[in-house]
């Protein structure tokens, strides 16, 4: 059986996910030099934006 035309998506299966793991916002913050690695806060990390990495 087919699928309908309508229900294909096209090749957009890949979505962009909107929340960031820690490792990855350690990443990205030593990127743009907003993490001191000497203080290495356990909670608390500032806010990145998801769209960037």
């Amino acid at each position: 059986m087919s699928l309908d035309s309508s229900l294909k998506t096209g090749g957009n299966l890949v979505a962009k996910r909107s929340v960031l793991k820690r490792h990855e916002r350690l990443v990205l913050l030593k990127k743009h030099k907003d993490y001191d690695e000497k203080s290495k806060p356990v909670i608390g990390l500032p806010k990145t934006d998801a769209r960037t990495a």
